[in-house]
């Protein structure tokens, strides 16, 4: 049994299944491991492989494996270069469309949990306002999120792209990542929480989610479905949750009960008043000539 240590990434997974592959090393012969401190227990069978030249897979196999190896299920490397394996050198043409295999179901289950959870991340990651740098005048961001999954790479892009002008860290328990305007950088995810302090921006989160939430469409059991009570003690909104809920029914009954407000006059608009001449016409046109 062969040994192969590797940090616990997609690419790390796939520099090393790319060896492994060309020097024809099977599936069931190998032993992964993404945790150093095991290395030891493996003395001189632990090994790392050297580059080799890539197989020839498809796009939608490399989209897969990047997804699935995110999950947090320790069996990924293995049950990942066994669909490798069986998809270069099995002669098992269009792998991934056999749902009914268990090794696809496996990575196809395990590729809908990671992106659940991005999907999470991307929902209820908080920032805070933690500085603002002299020299450039960015100003700096942090925020803390605990992922089910190791997904820290694959939700980073969104954030780049929404928060682009500003510096940025976020922190998690398995991976950290920052932003400076330029380029992303990965450090060693954090034990704890480090970014609790309370500051301003929390009392403007709270007064905006104030501000929309709607109590006639609250519907709890589908809420807390998509925002899970996990998540809450990151949230700054979160502690109003509760009285937003028990004043719900008042607030709707209010609602009801408020006067009918008079509708205010469209605004001038030549745009939009073209629309609504054009709009007159046509309804003149459909009533004049009936089907």
């Amino acid at each position: 049994m062969r040994t192969i240590l590797i940090e616990p990434t997609f690419e790390a997974w796939r520099d090393a299944a790319r060896s492994l592959v060309a020097a024809g090393v099977e599936p069931d012969s190998i032993l992964w491991s993404d945790d150093a401190s095991e290395s030891s227990l493996f003395a001189g069978e632990c090994t790392r492989p050297d580059h080799a030249a890539a197989p020839r897979v498809s796009a939608a196999f490399l989209d897969m494996a990047r997804s699935a190896s995110a999950h947090c299920d320790p069996r990924r490397w293995a049950l990942l270069y066994q669909l490798l394996w069986r998809h270069t050198h099995g002669g098992v043409k269009h792998l991934l469309q056999r749902t009914t295999d268990p090794d696809v179901r496996l990575a196809q289950q395990w590729c809908k949990a990671v992106g659940r959870d991005i999907h999470k991340m991307h929902a209820f990651v908080r920032f805070r306002l933690i500085d603002t740098d002299a020299q450039t005048g960015r100003e700096q961001f942090v925020a803390w999120f605990e992922p089910e999954h190791r997904i820290v790479r694959l939700a980073s892009p969104f954030f780049v792209k929404r928060f682009h002008s500003m510096d940025w860290s976020i922190l998690t328990p398995s991976e950290c990542v920052h932003w400076d305007g330029e380029r992303l950088r990965f450090t060693p995810g954090l034990p704890e929480n480090t970014a609790t302090e309370e500051d301003s921006l929390n009392d403007l989160w709270r007064t905006y989610y104030r501000s929309i939430f709607n109590p006639a469409r609250l519907k709890v059991n589908a809420m807390q479905s998509e925002m899970p009570k996990k998540y809450w003690k990151n949230l700054p909104e979160a502690p109003l949750i509760p009285e937003l809920i028990s004043q719900s029914r008042q607030r709707v009954r209010t609602m009801l009960e408020a006067d009918e407000r008079p509708v205010k006059p469209a605004p001038q608009n030549a745009y939009l008043d073209s629309l609504r001449r054009l709009n007159e016409e046509q309804s003149g046109d459909s009533e004049s000539n009936p089907a």
